[in-house]
Order: structure tokens, then sequence, then C-alpha cells
């Protein structure tokens, strides 16, 4: 590939804005192509949680190189609410591996600590610690707003020479010698690289190109909660999923007098179509949600449930981000899709590792994230 390669990304969310930061800094030329408007699938839905309070290593390290670009990006400007997050947990079995979390994050430079049952009002004074054995607690991470997000994002590739033409549909791909050409709805488009950053639509990207690419629109609903009262503190961002053990409930304090909570559990039978779901929420979806909530902050102050919307996880089979090429024939061809509800958190460093595919035809920079490559035994259908 040239020196100073034309990389073409496609979609303008949060992965696509890191991977196309990440290429002008190393000294690609880069366009990125959007079919509609800045953050407009499902990064503009997203409630903006970041979080390293995991218990995978391998998942730790990746939030390390992404928390780095985020106080960097602090330091430049871009907004990060540092509310804390809390993850909960129900037995003893989940206390142990949050323990071993406080030790690797520690290693890595992260603030944490695990906190016991007693021990979780002192955080959140109106929790119901019934059934709880603790949890684990990072001060540190918080939330951003991914809107603000991708467009401080879009400024930085624009000063360093970077386009962002909006409104410009993908609607085939050639390939011709040394790269491709591209048919959008304002005209054809050449490249030496594209990466797929299409978000719900990368699958049909991936099909303009030729390849099959397993992800699955999961619809995920968000509703914002009215409090009579403002909290005398901050409510930190609470979860109660363990590796895919506990409610799914999820809130996070939003501003005085508000929280916003997401409903994790989904009930989806196939993908839903990205150009045709329901973005709004579902009564019963509310009805739920206000079940979980009355038994895990019972007293919140006059507490009632306001607007609410739904957006789409792009789900791997494997529940892990598609970082790489579809085929290892097709080099200059790279997929940065599939993160599922840890877009926003993890793209900083999908956005890191994509470039290094398209600029030195392998993820150089983050020991280990080979396996993130889209191979044949990972990009399976499967939900």
């Amino acid at each position: 590939m040239t020196a100073s390669p034309h990389v073409v990304v496609i979609g303008a969310g949060t992965l696509g804005m890191c991977t196309a930061l990440n290429l002008v800094e190393q000294g690609a030329r880069v366009t990125v192509l959007e079919a509609q408007s800045i953050a407009s699938g499902s990064s503009g839905r997203s409630v903006g949680v970041v979080g390293s309070q995991l218990t995978d290593p391998f998942e730790i390290m990746l939030r390390v190189h992404s928390l780095r670009r985020f106080r960097q990006w602090e330091g430049e400007g871009l907004r990060f609410n540092h509310i804390g997050y809390l993850r909960l947990a129900r037995t003893q079995a989940q206390m142990a591996l949050f323990a071993r979390s406080v030790e690797i994050q520690g290693e890595a430079g992260l603030r944490s600590r695990l906190v016991r049952a007693n021990e979780l009002r002192d955080l959140v004074p109106h929790i119901n610690p019934d059934g709880l054995e603790g949890g684990l607690f990072g001060p540190d991470n918080g939330f951003l707003d991914p809107h603000e997000m991708c467009n401080f994002l879009a400024g930085i590739v624009r000063a360093k020479g970077g386009e962002i033409r909006q409104y410009r549909k993908l609607l085939g791909a050639e390939r011709r010698p040394g790269g491709y050409r591209l048919e959008t709805s304002h005209g054809p488009v050449d490249a030496d690289a594209v990466v797929n950053a299409g978000g719900a639509w990368a699958p049909q990207v991936a099909a303009l190109f030729g390849q099959r690419l397993h992800i699955w629109p999961e619809r995920h609903e968000a509703v914002v909660i009215h409090l009579d009262v403002p909290l005398g503190y901050t409510m930190p961002m609470v979860m109660d999923l363990v590796n895919g053990e506990g409610s799914g409930l999820n809130f996070r304090h939003e501003k005085p007098g508000e929280l916003i909570a997401e409903i994790h559990k989904v009930k989806s039978i196939a993908p839903e179509d990205p150009d045709n779901y329901n973005d709004q929420c579902e009564e019963q979806s509310k009805v739920d949600l206000a079940e979980l909530l009355l038994e895990r902050v019972p007293d919140l102050p006059g507490a009632r449930l306001g607007r609410g919307w739904a957006g789409l996880y792009p789900v791997t089979a494997d529940h892990r981000p598609f970082v790489g090429p579809i085929d290892a024939s097709e080099p200059a061809l790279i997929t940065a899709a599939g993160a599922g509800g840890y877009g926003i958190q993890l793209a900083p460093v999908i956005g890191q590792i994509a470039a290094d595919w398209v600029l030195h035809g392998a993820p150089v920079s983050v020991p280990g994230s080979q396996s993130l490559a889209p191979s044949a035994e990972r990009n399976i259908p499967g939900h």
C-alpha cells in the first residue's frame, strides 16, 4: 500500500470516527462516508457509559487502551462525567471474580475496589441490598454524550485533513487494481482501503463487497426516570449483570432530578431491520422496568418514568467485536463492527486496532487483539 493511502471509512458513529482519527494521525488520507448524519445510528441512541468493571483480563486490557484516549480527549475538551460505575454481585463466586478484577485493574493503573453488601448504601443511599453480596466500584468511570463525542472527533479529523461526507449512502462496490471504487448516492469514490464501521448496517455493507458478515442487530430500550426531588448525591452507574447473570437492570445519573435506565433483557426471535424497527420503548418494558426499580431502589423520591427510546446493539455470535479482515486474501477490506452494548467504551481501541490492520497488516499496537478478527470460526450465525 502507498505511504499515504486513501482509506474510506463507512459509518460516522463512534467506531467509524475513532478509526478515522487513528488513520489520519498516522498519515493516511481519510474519507468518512455516512448514509445519514454523524452519530445518527446506534451511537446516538446509546446511554454513553464508559466502564472497566469487568472480570475478563483481555476485556479490561482493551478498556485500558480506550481510557487512555478518553483521558487525552477530555484534556482537549470532550466532556466526561466521572460519576463512577458500580457492578452488583449476587454470589460469593461473583465477588471472587470482582476481587481478581481489582487486582488486574490495579496492575493496569485503574482504580477500583470491592464493596460489601452493607457498604452499598454508602455509594447509593437509595439501594436495597437484599439478595446482593456486594459490588465492584470504579470511581473514575462514567458517561459521555455520544453525539458530542462523534462531533468532537469529527472536528479533529477535519483539522488533520480528513473529509466527512454525510448523507452519502453506499450503493455498490467494485474491486479495482490496488483498491476499490465505491458507488455512492453522490457519485463514485476511489479508495486504496476500506473500513466497514457500519454498525447495525455492517452486514449490508459487507454484502456490497460480496462478503457475509454475521452481526445480529438486537433491540434495547432506555427510559428517563424523573424524580420529584433531586437526589442529594450523584448516582453512579449501577449495573446488575455479571457475565450474563443478573436482572440486566442498569441506571445512572443524568442530571439533578433525572436518571436514565436501560433494560438488558430482550425478547427477539429475529434480527432487527435497522431501517425499519420500533425505535420507541414498549409499554410492557416500562412495566417490567418499574418492577425491577421498585425491587432495587424502592424509595426514590417521586420517581416516574418519562420518555423512552430503543436502539440497536450490533451483536456477534460470541459477543465480542469484529476487528480485522473477513477474508485474509483481501487485507485492504477491514471490518470494525459488532461491539454490542460496549461500542462507545471500546471505540477508541477498536479504532486503533482497525487502523493497525489497514496500515500495518496486523494489530501491532494491542497485544492479543488478533483474536478479534472476524475469522471463519467467529463469523458465524448466532445470537
